[in-house]
């Protein structure tokens, strides 16, 4: 049976773009919570025998605690993520807002305009709802010792206004139970999309520094191949020049040794750059983005399963990330954005998808390179393709087999 890390679940929302995309389904999720809450609040007054005016009140104050939490949730998820200031505002407008609706409850038990049972769901739909986002907006011991405070006067006042028995008992049971597993449940979420966030941070970083890594290996081995023998070079041929300057014919021996020296460094450099033509796919595509956007065009990458690709199948793919990637560049007039999106076809295919914009309309082959990169994919069986859309838009699309030992 296969199993899913956390990364790979990241790069099947998107790649980097897939912690922006889970938050989104976050905070639409609160969304949803915040629905819900007005939709029992509905039935609440549907089912109240209050009469006219305080259904009226009960529904403009439900709608605001809903409007409230979504605002402040969204809030609290912001500067829990570091990108926004604890929302203080907010924390006191929805605890204000949520103390005058338990208070409204407990006025109108007392006045005899609801019964126990009325109270009783009203009470615990309020602080079910009310514990989660402020738990996430402050410290956890403020925010728990908050929320712990806004419950227990809740039921102080329940118990005042006259709610007894099996209804207090009930109501006691329900508060104990869900405001704590509202506010853990805030928290998990909170922790959810931090963690997605900082593994898609950490990716990056590990795909920069490949780059940043290779370039120093690459100039390192290149200054140890060509450092030595440019300095010998160097020294013999000016040897050499004096040497002829006086008529010696010792100067002809040095200028064939200078000859030797060039030729094996030649050799030395061709083997070298033959050590670095398996493009690795990750630093391919960090180093497209980068490239991309700093020619001002919009670059969006989905990742998918590159971790899981065999080794073949990466370096093929790389290639067309490259091949790609200097089409775009060279090709595209006037592109704005491009997308790269690496995908699986069940578990025998990897494919990507390159599309961009503002694409011309030279055939594919003709100085773009694309006919050398069919014949290296034809070498692992697989396939190129190109499209021409309206608007100017251009796909490249790769097909490699791959099989998924998982």
């Amino acid at each position: 049976m296969s199993t899913m890390s956390v990364e790979d679940w990241v790069e099947r929302l998107g790649g980097p773009d897939g912690p922006s995309q889970y938050r989104s389904y976050a905070v639409y999720s609160v969304g949803v919570l915040s629905v819900s809450e007005i939709g029992l609040w509905t039935l609440w007054i549907v089912r109240s025998d209050a009469g006219a005016v305080v259904p009226a009140i009960v529904a403009v104050l439900g709608v605001m605690h809903a409007g409230v939490q979504l605002l402040l949730w969204r809030a609290a998820l912001n500067h829990y993520l570091a990108l926004a200031p604890r929302p203080y505002l907010l924390v006191v407008v929805y605890t204000a807002l949520t103390t005058a609706m338990a208070a409204l409850g407990c006025a109108l038990l007392s006045s005899g305009r609801i019964d126990d049972s009325e109270l009783t769901a009203y009470m615990v739909w309020l602080l079910m709802f009310y514990a989660g986002p402020p738990v996430l907006a402050l410290r956890l011991g403020r925010g728990a010792g908050l929320v712990a405070a806004v419950a227990v006067a809740s039921l102080a006042g329940s118990v005042v206004a006259g709610l007894t028995g099996e209804n207090l008992g009930l109501l006691i049971g329900a508060t104990v139970v869900m405001v704590p597993f509202m506010a853990s449940a805030s928290l998990a979420s909170g922790w959810g999309v931090r963690l997605v966030e900082q593994l898609a941070a950490a990716r990056e970083t590990q795909a920069r520094l490949a780059v940043a890594e290779e370039r120093l290996r690459f100039g390192r081995d290149l200054h140890d191949v060509l450092g030595r023998n440019l300095a010998v070079v160097a020294l013999k041929s000016e040897l050499a020049a004096q040497l002829a300057q006086r008529g010696r014919p010792e100067a002809v021996e040095h200028m064939v040794e200078v000859q030797r020296i060039a030729r094996d460094s030649q050799r030395e450099i061709r083997s070298v750059v033959r050590g670095y033509r398996t493009a690795d796919l990750h630093t391919e595509l960090a180093g497209a983005r980068s490239v991309l956007e700093a020619a001002g065009i919009d670059c969006r990458i989905e990742y998918g399963p590159a971790g899981r690709l065999p080794a073949d199948v990466q370096s093929a793919l790389g290639w067309v990330v490259r091949e790609g990637t200097t089409n775009v560049l060279r090709h595209a007039q006037g592109a704005s954005s491009c997308t790269m999106a690496l995908r699986t076809a069940g578990r025998t295919e990897a494919l990507l998808v390159i599309e961009n914009d503002g694409a011309s309309e030279a055939p594919p082959g003709a100085g773009t390179g694309l006919t050398g990169l069919k014949e290296r994919l034809a070498g692992l069986s697989g396939t190129l393709s190109t499209e021409h859309y309206s608007g100017g838009r251009f796909r490249l699309t790769a097909r490699v087999p791959w099989e998924d030992d998982e």
